[in-house]
Parts: structure tokens; C-alpha cells; sequence
């Protein structure tokens, strides 16, 4: 369909969010002084699946190789900006005080990163008169702005390319520990500076790209998931209640399960 859009300048787009940054972009954020978090998923994959699968080879992209117990996984970390009420670069007559160089999120924002994500303007923050423009954001199945297609194209090649520095990160910050993809997410929350060194020796053109990693464990809120994955060797543990060690579960489903032993 053609989705017609203008920014009207609400703001309402930047209260409140957990922005998805890349690799140099959280650097970026961690020096301005702001708070960024790890959300790491982990995905059972126990074989390669075929290349015509398109929505597993986008999710295999943007992760990196990984094991469970016995059990081959991908682990998905994203590197996510936090705060609550407005932005910190948010402007008081609604501008961004650093426009030319915010993240490629907010040079999305409307529209999707996720190519298998449809557009829906009535799921966005933005107000009515926004989709009422005579200007054209989408039509049928291509977005017509090329600053959006250039922010679009340059956030998967971030992705994909940041793989393999975040499974660093993680093994420098002796985090191990993700949610089961599509049922909930485990959140580090990691002291400001200590993330920002971690990020920085990941980062080196020097670093190594193949590591030793140890085992991933992960976590649910559900006895039937804990008792699916121990069957398939795979480490799992049942979720924290609240913030435990600075990892916090943020499940999808409503949890059931008993303490693990």
C-alpha cells in the first residue's frame, strides 16, 4: 500500500524509548554521558536451515554462533539506549540537539527495519496529521525517501557486521546468559564506563575474531520451556523475579516456572 507521511515535530517519538544502537553508535551514546543496555535472545539451532528461508537468514545475520549445554545456538544481542521521559538530545521546542548525527533509528522512525515487519501507521507514536501528508514514505512495497533506504541499507550492514564484535563484548563483560528468542529477552545493564571499555578493545581492528566462549544459559519464566529445553541438552535455568545481578528477564508470557534446583 502507499503510506503517506511528514514529521509533524511531535516529539512523541522521543520520550520514553529503548533505542537500538549499533556498535559505534552505543560508543557514541556512552560518551555523551547516556545508558546503554545489552538485550541478548538465544535461538536453538541445531542445523543450518536453507537459504531460502529468508526470516532465519536475517536472524542469522545479525547473530552470532554460540552453545548451549550441548545444544548449537545464535545468540541475538542488541545494544539498546534507555531512558525514560524524554530524550537526553531532545530539544525544548521538540528539535534534536544532535540531529546530524543521531542514530540511524531515529532516521528510520516510521518505518520498519525488520524487512518482515509490515508498516502499520495506526502501531506508531506519530499523530494522525503525520499520515495525512501529500508527501510518500511507501509506496506499494519500496520506501521512497532516500535518506530512509540509505539508513535502512547501512543498519543491517551494522548488523551483520557487529555480530562478531558484540559475541566480544559479551565474552570481555562475562555475559552468558539470553532469553529463548519470541518468549522473552535477558537485560545487562552494565556500569557505564566498564561497557564503554568493553565496547572500545571489542572494536579493535586488532581483536581477535574467533574466541573461546563459554556455554550460554538460558533463562524462562515457563515450566513446559524449561522442561523442552533440559530435554535438548540445552542449559536453561527459570527466570529471575525483579533484578538479580544487574541481569534482569523481561518475559512475554505470563511465567510459571519453579525455581531451578
Amino acid at each position: 500500500m502507499t503510506v503517506h507521511f511528514s514529521c509533524t515535530q511531535c516529539g512523541r517519538c522521543c520520550h520514553g524509548l529503548r533505542l537500538p544502537l549499533s556498535v559505534r553508535e552505543a560508543i557514541t551514546w556512552l560518551r555523551d554521558g547516556g545508558e546503554v543496555q545489552l538485550f541478548s535472545e538465544a535461538i536453538p539451532w541445531p542445523e543450518e536451515l536453507p537459504e531460502d528461508n529468508l526470516p532465519a537468514q536475517h536472524k542469522r545475520r545479525r547473530s552470532f554462533a554460540a552453545r548451549s549445554g550441548s545444544l548449537p545456538v545464535r545468540v541475538i544481542v542488541v545494544l539498546m539506549a534507555s531512558f525514560d521521559g524524554a530524550c537526553p538530545n531532545l530539544l525544548a521546542d521538540m528539535r534534536c540537539g544532535i540531529y546530524d548525527r543521531r542514530p540511524r533509528v531515529c532516521r528510520i522512525y516510521p518505518a520498519e527495519l525488520n524487512p518482515f515487519v509490515e508498516l502499520e501507521p495506526a502501531g506508531k507514536l506519530c499523530p494522525p496529521e503525520a499520515w495525512q501528508s501529500a508527501e510518500v514514505l511507501r509506496d506499494e512495497a519500496r520506501w521512497t525517501d532516500p535518506e530512509t533506504v540509505d539508513a535502512i541499507a547501512a543498519a543491517r550492514e551494522a548488523d551483520r557486521i557487529d555480530a562478531a564484535t558484540k559475541a566480544r563484548v559479551c565474552e570481555r563483560l562475562g555475559h552468558a546468559v539470553a532469553g529463548l528468542s519470541n518468549e522473552g529477552i535477558v537485560i545487562l545493564s552494565p556500569p557505564r564506563e566498564r561497557l564503554l571499555a568493553a565496547l572500545e578493545d571489542a572494536i579493535d581492528p586488532g581483536a581477535s575474531e574467533e574466541e573461546p566462549f563459554h556455554s550460554w544459559q538460558v533463562l524462562s519464566n515457563r515450566a513446559a520451556t524449561l522442561g523442552m529445553l533440559r530435554s535438548a541438552g540445552t542449559d536453561a535455568a527459570s527466570a529471575p523475579d525483579g533484578d538479580a545481578g544487574g541481569l534482569r528477564y523481561m518475559g512475554f508470557f505470563h511465567g510459571d516456572a519453579s525455581p531451578s534446583p
